[in-house]
């Protein structure tokens, strides 16, 4: 174990710190036991470590009138305890989790100060013993350590397969053991069973040269014969001199509609400015990165961009034509590809839900697949608040891409 996994110790309370707030026997047993991680890749419980138990209603309280009430928050909400929060994209947290000290259920909301009306409660788990069963179970196979330590070093559709269905059926032992939220699975541990395990897909990149192993097949598997294109020598412009992205481009290609993306088939491949050159005669040539010869532009990305590949490095790169500025995409083509892929295949595993994964959590499922997306490419975690397409994009609930 090298240093930096030496793990973060346990928060526990003691009996007088529950008092008067969690009369719920065994979750007090819990939160004096085996108490909750310091550490963990979904859940952060810091402030409790730093604030102790608060209410809702404290929590949303005016500080310069704690003991004000605010009637315009939900009663069942009221007394409800702040422990924790969801951990979303770059380890940021998101929803605050709920403790009910009466019954030991845990709860996810979003805390609108100025709104208080608003706030409600999402089920998330029956008791801590559960959320900490499931957390345990996905921080493994994360990690590839405990259950999942066999899947070390295993990629492909078939792992994933595998990965998903122990993991879902670990969830599924979990909430039966205690009954369940309502005798249904909170849509966030189906997401976290469903699409996480996608990561596995793709192995790092060891003979292609690039990010990630595709498998040979997984494009055309995915969007059907005939709907990947794949190009020749003679399509590339003399510009686009990395290999590697040269000869993914002939073996593996691009699907032809990606959703959100469409590549140009109608002519040869074009950098950016000749692209410029041929469409958008009445564009200020200023306007054009200083590269402009070096990008090549693989197709179209919706709300006027571009997505274009550095012909030297075979960065990928998304040019916004409002801004007229570059801004990072995805490591390569490799990284595209499977992003246009978890794409599709969510949206595919979601009809055969009839959209139970969007329907009052999306989310949760955006931020379900920027984590698993950041787990083969980190190229969003590494812009930090700088923009990011698929970022953005996919956290546009108003546009619902997923």
């Amino acid at each position: 174990m090298s240093t930096t996994d030496v793990a973060t110790p346990a928060i526990t309370l003691t009996e007088d710190q529950l008092d008067p707030y969690v009369t719920h026997g065994p979750t007090r047993d819990w939160l004096t036991g085996p108490g909750l991680p310091g550490d963990s890749g979904l859940f952060s419980f810091l402030d409790l470590s730093r604030e102790g138990l608060r209410t809702v209603g404290d929590a949303t309280a005016d500080p310069d009138a704690r003991d004000a009430r605010d009637d315009r928050l939900a009663a069942e909400l009221r007394d409800q305890l702040v422990i924790g929060a969801l951990l979303g994209p770059a380890g940021l947290e998101t929803e605050s989790l709920l403790l009910d000290g009466a019954t030991g259920e845990i709860a996810t909301t979003y805390f609108l100060p100025d709104r208080p009306d608003l706030m409600d409660a999402r089920p998330l788990a029956p008791s801590l013993r559960t959320l900490m069963r499931c957390a345990t179970a996905a921080d493994e196979l994360a990690g590839f350590r405990g259950q999942f330590a066999s899947y070390a070093g295993r990629f492909g559709p078939k792992v994933a397969t595998e990965a998903s269905r122990q993991l879902l059926a670990l969830f599924e032992e979990g909430e039966e053991s205690e009954g369940g939220t309502d005798g249904e699975m909170a849509p966030f541990w189906k997401m976290a069973a469903l699409i996480r395990p996608l990561s596995l897909v793709a192995g790092p990149g060891t003979t292609s040269g690039l990010a990630l192993d595709l498998p040979a097949r997984l494009l055309d598997e995915e969007f059907g014969q005939g709907k990947v294109a794949r190009f020749e020598d003679l399509d590339f412009p003399a510009t686009l001199t990395h290999v590697p992205t040269r000869r993914f481009l002939r073996e593996r290609g691009l699907p032809e509609d990606g959703f959100l993306f469409s590549l140009d088939t109608d002519v040869p491949l074009q950098t950016l400015a000749e692209y410029y050159e041929d469409n958008c005669a009445d564009a200020p040539r200023g306007q054009l990165p200083p590269r402009a010869a070096d990008l090549i532009r693989l197709g179209h990305l919706i709300e006027d961009n571009s997505l274009v590949v550095d012909g030297a490095t075979g960065a990928v790169l998304n040019w916004s034509e409002p801004d007229a500025t570059l801004y990072p995409l995805n490591t390569d083509v490799s990284t595209l590809a499977f992003t246009l892929w978890l794409l599709h295949r969510e949206k595919t595993i979601d009809d055969g839900l009839s959209g139970e994964l969007t329907t009052g959590a999306y989310d949760q499922l955006a931020s379900t697949m920027l984590q698993t997306l950041a787990t083969v490419d980190p190229t969003g975690v590494d812009v930090g608040a700088g923009h990011h397409y698929w970022t953005e994009t996919f956290q546009d609930e108003a546009g619902g891409v997923l």
